[in-house]
């Protein structure tokens, strides 16, 4: 078989390093491009090759000219949506900025690459729509990440009509699992776990009604590997080749707690803070489109998902 050649940005961190398992398990060649501003060294698989550089850099585009890679996966990006509210210019510089880095350099190659984004199905919908949430809903994202997130989206779908960009972007909803850091609103499971471990009460704002999906990092990587292998998709509207990754299940905040507690057989009280302006109240995604289109559907139910995860920083 001819080798099939994958570069993974952000393939230290808790995500793109369970893509890159997931990538060499399938028979892929795996490159990591990564900073290691947030990612950690010891989780790139030994079988990557590792590339220490921003994706800001001219570093990263000559990686990805001589690299000759059949499928970018790009996943490294600031991923705290507090963060993104502070310092919104820092935050365009490194997700649009680093994002167009890599799209361009994938353009100047000439060669059929494709660009499987990491988008966000949890910010860029708002909350001025009804969930679940199709791919062609009105978007309307409430931080600046999910600005940027979306406006990555716009610019692939740019080069996709303009200039036959091969691309595929996955709007993840609340990814949790094993390595994961607690940075986030999606990193409150990793918070969680490490407080009942600690035996300190779990802060929930608000009421703790307010959902979200949550996806386990499996589930994801998964969709990677049939991304990647897909024959691809028409260029179009900004939908046309945009996939949400959930399980089309909510899950409120207090409901993950009680789960979490009962799969590490271990009870802490509930902390009650007053509830965060602006954050969204309800989130949760259609994935009917993946199903049909890429023959993606979860595997791991929450209970399960959480009950891995647990264990994972329990043993830790």
């Amino acid at each position: 078989m001819t080798e099939r050649r994958a570069l993974i940005t952000g393939g230290a961190g808790f995500i793109g390093s369970t893509v890159a398992d997931a990538l060499l398990a399938d028979g892929w060649s795996v490159t990591v491009l990564d900073n290691l501003s947030s990612g950690k060294r010891g989780q790139v698989p030994a079988a990557a090759t590792l590339v220490e550089a921003d994706i800001r850099s001219p570093e990263a585009a000559a990686c990805i000219r001589d690299g000759n890679f059949d499928v970018v996966c790009h996943l490294a990006a600031q991923i705290d949506v507090r963060k993104s509210v502070a310092d919104p210019r820092y935050d365009v510089d490194v997700n649009i900025g680093g994002s167009l880095n890599l799209i361009s350099a994938v353009h100047a190659t000439g060669r059929r690459t494709r660009f499987i984004f990491a988008s966000t199905g949890g910010a860029v919908y708002g909350d001025f729509v009804t969930p679940p949430n199709l791919e062609d809903y009105p978007k309307d994202p409430e931080s600046p990440y999910g600005i940027a997130k979306f406006s990555t989206e716009l610019y692939l779908a740019y080069f996709a009509r303009v200039h036959g960009l091969d691309y595929i972007a996955l709007r993840f909803a609340n990814v949790y699992g094993p390595r994961q850091d607690p940075h986030g609103e999606a990193g409150v499971v990793a918070i969680f776990c490490q407080r009942i471990i600690d035996g300190t009460p779990l802060t929930v704002f608000g009421d703790g009604g307010q959902t979200r999906d949550y996806v386990y990092v499996g589930d994801v990587a998964r969709a990677h590997v049939l991304a990647a292998n897909h024959k691809g998709f028409a260029a179009g509207k900004v939908d046309a080749c945009a996939f949400n990754l959930g399980t089309q299940v909510e899950t409120s905040v207090v409901q993950l707690a009680n789960t979490l507690m009962g799969a590490a057989g271990k009870k802490v009280p509930l902390d009650h803070k007053p509830a965060r302006a602006g954050e969204q109240r309800r989130s949760v995604v259609s994935i009917e489109k993946a199903k049909a289109a890429l023959g993606w559907t979860p595997q791991v139910p929450i209970e399960e998902g959480l009950r891995r995860t647990y264990a994972w920083f329990s043993e830790r």
